[in-house]
């Protein structure tokens, strides 16, 4: 059987990675659970490729999934896509805790909790490992935005969702690109293959779906491995490095406030995923330049940043907000036929009532 283990050294082609195995020797237990993995995982699959004569590649039990903690899955009885990730007694304590009060009955309701629900645990015997079980969600930047309005929801969703961390005394501390998703079940009713995130799920075709302005998304921040909680927000702790190394008060090593840190991420994301590779977003420069300020204590709380996102709000004009997002890199010809093509798209959004800020 493909299902099963082979040499240390080797593997057939398209055969489980070394890293999945763990997740078909626990296939029946998570079952049992509520849960279905993909037939790849099912100790007795056999690969469809062998029979139908296909590349590996091209088949949807070929899609192997690398992450060491993580897998897709599939809860019964309605069929819904969730996200699986393995936590250990020594790696996990603090990202479980955490998750577990954000998803409490009274935070659970808070329309400002971006932080990513807690749908169930799985207790896996003999193992002391658990299952987080969560939101099956992709991330945030794809598909790419197309208005500035698109961007101004999406920043302001993530801002609320850091305030209401802080707020509570919690620090993120690693808020960074890959951390930072959305709820796609607007914008792909039908779903999308977890590995190749534009193929349907069945792997058939391609993914049906709606642009962000038709089907506003829901952002989360993900991730709490890192996160801490602290007696108040004056206070220092060890630098601890996550996706974005970058922070200034890092280089030496010295103790830090944690939440000036996550600040200057949030900022430091804005200048490299959009200011860096779009043309237009000149509007954010003087807010980024202050919360990615050299010296922490310069840096403003979120609480000002949400105030200054909303003035930067009521400055932008709806044509502005509506405007498409080019790539710095896309040749002249292309924007103008982009440009173009958004036109159409607004046209329509208009005569719809969609705002311009998508769920505002």
């Amino acid at each position: 059987m493909f299902g099963s283990d082979i040499g240390q050294t080797s593997r057939a082609i398209g055969s489980l990675f070394r890293t999945e195995r763990w997740w078909r020797d626990h296939y029946y237990h998570i079952k049992l659970s509520g849960y279905v993995l993909r037939p790849r995982y099912n100790p007795i699959w056999e690969p469809s490729w062998i029979r139908s004569g296909k590349d590996f590649f091209s088949t949807e039990d070929g899609q192997p999934c690398i992450l060491r903690a993580a897998m897709d899955a599939t809860r019964q009885p309605d069929g819904k896509q969730v996200m699986l990730k393995k936590v250990t007694p020594d790696e996990g304590p603090h990202e479980l805790k955490i998750a577990q009060y954000f998803s409490s009955p009274d935070l659970a309701q808070d329309p400002s909790n971006h932080c990513v629900p807690l749908l169930d645990v799985i207790e896996m015997p003999n193992t002391g490992h658990r299952l987080m079980v969560m939101p099956f969600l992709r991330p945030f930047n794809n598909p790419h935005f197309q208005t500035f309005g698109e961007f101004v929801a999406f920043f302001t969703q993530i801002c609320q969702g850091l305030h209401f961390m802080h707020k509570r005394n919690i620090a993120h501390r690693d808020c960074y690109v890959n951390n930072i998703m959305f709820d796609p079940s607007g914008m792909y009713p039908e779903g999308f293959h977890p590995r190749q995130i534009d193929r349907s799920r069945d792997f058939r075709g391609r993914a049906k779906r709606y642009t962000r302005t038709e089907r506003p998304p829901r952002y989360y921040m993900i991730d709490f491995g890192l996160s801490r909680k602290y007696p108040s927000r004056d206070v220092v702790d060890m630098p601890l490095r996550g996706g974005d190394k970058s922070a200034p008060e890092h280089r030496d090593g010295r103790w830090c406030n944690p939440f000036h840190t996550d600040v200057y991420y949030l900022g430091n994301l804005v200048r490299h995923e959009f200011m860096r590779k779009y043309e237009g977003f000149e509007f954010m420069e003087d807010l980024v330049d202050e919360m990615t300020d050299m010296n922490p204590s310069k840096r403003p709380l979120i609480e000002g940043v949400i105030v200054e996102l909303s003035r930067i709000r009521e400055s932008l004009s709806g044509f502005k907000l509506r405007s498409p997002i080019i790539s710095k890199r896309e040749p002249s010809l292309f924007a103008v036929f982009h440009r173009a093509n958004q036109a159409l798209r607004t046209l329509g959004y208009i005569l719809s009532c969609k705002p311009a800020i998508p769920g505002a």
